[in-house]
């Protein structure tokens, strides 16, 4: 997708927040928690596939894949969030996000649902020691029976929140 095409739809976007429209959020599980992302984000999701993994590559790094013709980093969640490597099978679900401006993917345990929501419904995460762990926590929906955690995937995966995380959790 071009650049202009993807501006768009954060600006987009943004004028939905600002009038107070209400917004999606494709929602997964990691080891039995619910997290969500931005529909806006997702350009596809895509059943476990064998990738490449390459040398000196973080651990929640599982490698690339090609989808298309372009390479694909994928993450591992789990491992991101400091568990153990997922062990991927058939089950497990790939989630391609468009990310400040590049496709990634998101290994996840399984897609949940679409939330749509108003802005009231999410609530601020609570303050904590350091916000190092947090910074890619964007609030919290707090349904029925269930919590699902909103992410900021920009955050997520940039290189100095994660060295961040890391020394905030050693």
């Amino acid at each position: 997708m071009s650049d202009n095409f993807d501006k768009t739809r954060a600006d987009n976007k943004a004028a939905l927040i600002q009038n107070g429209e209400p917004r999606q959020f494709l929602t997964f599980a990691v080891m039995g928690e619910e997290y969500g992302v931005d529909i806006m984000t997702v350009r596809e999701i895509k059943g476990w596939t064998e990738i490449t993994r390459l040398p000196n590559s973080p651990e929640y790094m599982r490698g690339v894949m090609n989808l298309r013709g372009l390479i694909i980093p994928i993450f591992d969640l789990r491992a991101r969030f400091r568990h153990e490597l997922t062990e991927a099978n058939a089950k497990h679900v790939i989630i391609i996000l468009a990310v400040k401006g590049r496709n990634i993917g998101i290994l996840v345990d399984a897609v949940s649902d679409i939330l749509t929501v108003n802005d009231g419904d999410i609530k601020t995460t609570p303050e904590m020691e350091t916000n190092a762990a947090t910074d890619f926590i964007s609030g919290l929906i707090s349904l029925e029976n269930r919590m699902v955690v909103l992410l900021t995937v920009e955050h997520l995966f940039d290189e100095a929140g994660i060295r961040e995380t890391q020394t905030a959790v050693a």
